[in-house]
């Protein structure tokens, strides 16, 4: 009977030990690449975050942040090695969640507004700023970092000052907490009913510019930190990704010739697996609001979001694969977030013999010409078609007239 009992008293004691075990695992996403040191740095700052680990099966949280346990009501223990989609409840728009995961996809910074759900089931809408944190030398992906900012009631946007003072203090009061920062997590099924109730009346909120500026400063100060330990093992993390390595860089011929093109348009390489940009026009960048330093190395798919037709880019990848030039309608997504409806232009650049690849240079060249039909434009009495084809033909004189000295790419380093 002795025996017995001792047997019924070891899967405790296993469990205690698995649990063990996973939180070490956890820890050692973040240890073993910023020093072990960084968690009680990451403890000392202000907000509401969260970092996740897209290496680990599941893409588990890893870390959370006392202002976020503050603003959900979750324990570390709760939310830790779970995936942050707890955080989403009945009436969490379908639409956010797609963006957020499309810029996962991506690797690119987002800002959403949504509807999450504190432990206890109660909604509350949020400010989400989404950001890689990417390895400084090779451009991996190390931790997504997850910012929520409580986006104020307008009726009573006179006191979001105070509110945000009292988040970026990660105040304790938990009955002041409960009161002004209602939070972000769904507990499960026994929540669903409530969660439905009264949200006819939940109005969506815009966030105001101040609680948007607040979101990019605690993630700027997070990545700040996260850099300044990583220092520590060699390893140095970054905020934006860097590609140029392996990523070819024009010549200052072709620079300066496609520099006199006004259309918005970028430049694909596409003997480099996943198609890099390796040109962007002034044009694009004031179109779409992301920096060269943004989007070079980086592939199209960084202007799609949530509205992004699926069957669309299909039909893009079709003409790619077959080597002809399509046109097509596109919901394409700015840097900040926002929407326009882009007529696209996705052509193959010839040489004189009709192959894509360039006979001498060995490199094959995308254009992806670029429109927004809700802006006013002056196409010179031109369709906006034909106007997006004179991109198309001064690119591929452009390319073509310096294909045969060999002078399309800068000499490799």
């Amino acid at each position: 009977m002795a025996s017995s009992g001792a047997a019924e008293a070891d899967p405790p004691g296993e469990r205690e030990r698995e649990q063990e075990q996973e939180r070490r695992r956890l820890a050692a996403s973040l240890t073993a690449r910023y020093s072990d040191w960084v968690l009680e740095a990451l403890d000392e700052l202000p907000g509401s975050f969260l970092l996740t680990d897209p290496a680990l099966a599941g893409h588990p949280i890893v870390y959370a942040s006392r202002g976020l346990t503050a603003l959900t009501g979750y324990a570390r223990r709760d939310v830790l090695g779970r995936n942050a989609r707890l955080f989403q409840g009945a009436a969490t728009a379908r639409a956010a969640v797609a963006g957020v995961r499309e810029a996962v996809r991506a690797h690119r910074t987002h800002q959403v507004p949504i509807l999450n759900y504190r432990r206890d089931g109660s909604p509350h809408w949020v400010l989400l700023h989404l950001a890689p944190v990417f390895h400084a030398r090779d451009g991996s992906v190390l931790h997504f970092l997850a910012v929520q900012v409580p986006i104020a009631d307008a009726k009573r946007r006179g006191g979001a000052a105070a509110a945000g003072a009292v988040l970026l203090a990660a105040c304790r009061e938990e009955a002041r907490v409960e009161e002004d920062f209602p939070c972000a997590a769904h507990a499960g099924k026994a929540f669903v009913d409530m969660d439905k109730r009264g949200l006819e009346a939940e109005e969506p909120r815009v966030p105001s510019d101040s609680e948007k500026e607040m979101a990019i400063n605690t993630a700027d100060s997070i990545v700040s930190a996260l850099n300044r330990y990583s220092k520590l093992t060699g390893l140095v993390v970054s905020r934006k990704r860097c590609d140029s390595v392996g990523i070819p860089a024009l010549s200052s011929s072709l620079n300066l010739s496609l520099g006199r093109i006004k259309q918005s348009f970028v430049l694909t390489y596409s003997c480099l697996p996943d198609m890099p940009i390796i040109y962007a026009s002034e044009a694009f960048i004031s179109l779409t609001g992301y920096s060269r330093e943004d989007i070079l190395g980086r592939n199209c798919r960084v202007l799609n979001g949530p509205d992004t037709s699926l069957e669309v880019l299909e039909e893009i990848n079709q003409h790619i694969c077959s080597e002809q030039a399509c046109t097509v309608d596109l919901q394409s997504y700015r840097k900040d977030g926002s929407s326009f409806h882009d007529l696209l232009h996705v052509s193959p650049i010839r040489d004189a013999s009709g192959k894509v690849r360039l006979h001498l240079s060995q490199v094959a060249f995308h254009i992806w010409v670029h429109l927004d039909m809700g802006a006013k434009h002056d196409f010179n009495g031109l369709t906006p078609e034909v106007w997006q084809l004179g991109a198309v033909a001064a690119v591929r004189v452009a390319v073509r007239g310096l294909s045969a000295s060999g002078s399309l790419l800068r000499p490799s380093q």
